[in-house]
């Protein structure tokens, strides 16, 4: 039988910082305000001529390098992103396959918003252990700049821009597996995050609102209290499903959204200070960027050692959800 394992990781954080006190030259607020309700101290901010695709190929780079496997072994490109280089098409997983120059490979996008890297990553698990894919690289890539209103310190305070990539591979070898992934969804909420872009169901009528349309739009307070709930619900019931006990988490990675939930949820979880992965600080919400980009932070400062495991959650847009536990389980050890 074919199993999933999580070979490496790759990150890419734009060069230009947007500080707190940045912002409060920008609207009515300050720095303290921000740490205090956020945990953000700044957020990396892409260039006006560097896309998605871009910050995806160099996070990609990365984790190919770091996997020891092959340019010419990947045989799926997956990315999740809300902020693509074009709305439709074509999909930006087929634009960074083209620069990566990986020919002709199955390659699309999922739109699952923060939950996006779990949601993908359970797409790669799935494709590889049903024996259609052997190297599948995934990635999660965000230019949330282009789709934040600086006007509004309800959003511009929380979002910021990257990518995190990783490749997912086959093998045989039941330790090294993936060991479970769980994603959810629920509609019925979702007015609390979205972005109207001016679809189906809610059309243009003029280029002023087609332009204020494409600006994320939240319900800060309503988004808190049912994150928290659901995070922790989600957590307790893949590790209940897997006889596992928090204390056997190596690394609690979640989104990288607010501190105040990562805070709550971990508190809830009973999950330890060291345990907890945080990189809120200095790169905020990068979406479906967020978790990958957060792995890669403790791959490079030598803290995720191989047969680690990881557990994922995550709570975004949709509204969706998921959590998944993840051996680190490197071919390459450096």
């Amino acid at each position: 039988m074919a199993y999933a394992a999580f070979r490496s990781i790759g990150a890419y954080a734009p060069e230009k910082i947007l500080t707190n006190e940045d912002l409060s030259q920008m609207v009515d607020t300050t720095d303290e305000w921000i740490t205090k309700r956020t945990g953000i101290k700044e957020r990396h901010i892409a260039a006006e001529n560097e896309t998605t695709s871009d910050m995806g190929v160099k996070a990609a780079k990365k984790a190919i390098e770091r996997s020891g496997i092959d340019p010419a072994q990947i045989d799926m490109v997956v990315c999740a992103t809300i902020s693509p280089d074009y709305f439709c098409m074509p999909s930006t997983a087929t634009i960074i396959s083209n620069k990566l120059g990986l020919g002709n490979v199955t390659a699309f996008d999922i739109s699952a918003a923060c939950t996006g890297f779990v949601y993908i990553l359970s797409i790669a698990k799935a494709f590889i252990e049903s024996g259609m894919k052997k190297n599948v690289l995934i990635v999660g890539a965000e230019k949330l700049s282009a789709i934040t209103d600086y006007t509004d310190r309800g959003t511009c305070i929380l979002f910021g821009d990257g990518a995190g990539a990783a490749i997912i591979s086959a093998t045989e070898k039941k330790e090294e597996a993936i060991i479970d992934v769980h994603t959810g969804a629920d509609g019925t909420y979702a007015d609390l995050l979205m972005t109207p872009n001016g679809g189906t169901g809610s059309p243009h009528d003029s280029l002023t609102q087609e332009a204020g349309s494409c600006f994320m739009q939240m319900k800060g307070n309503e988004t808190f209290k049912v994150a928290v709930r659901t995070l922790t619900k989600d957590v307790v019931d893949i590790l209940k499903a897997n006889n596992i006990e928090s204390s056997d988490i190596k690394h609690f990675v979640p989104h990288q959204a607010n501190y105040r939930i990562i805070k709550a949820v971990g508190d809830a979880l009973g999950m330890k200070e060291e345990q907890v992965v945080l990189t809120v600080a200095k790169y905020g919400n990068t979406s479906g960027a967020s978790i990958p980009m957060a792995i890669n932070d403790i791959y490079e400062s030598g803290e995720l050692k191989a047969g680690e495991l990881l557990l994922l959650d995550a709570f975004g847009g949709g509204l969706t959800w998921g959590s998944a536990l993840v051996p680190f389980s490197p071919l390459l050890r450096f």
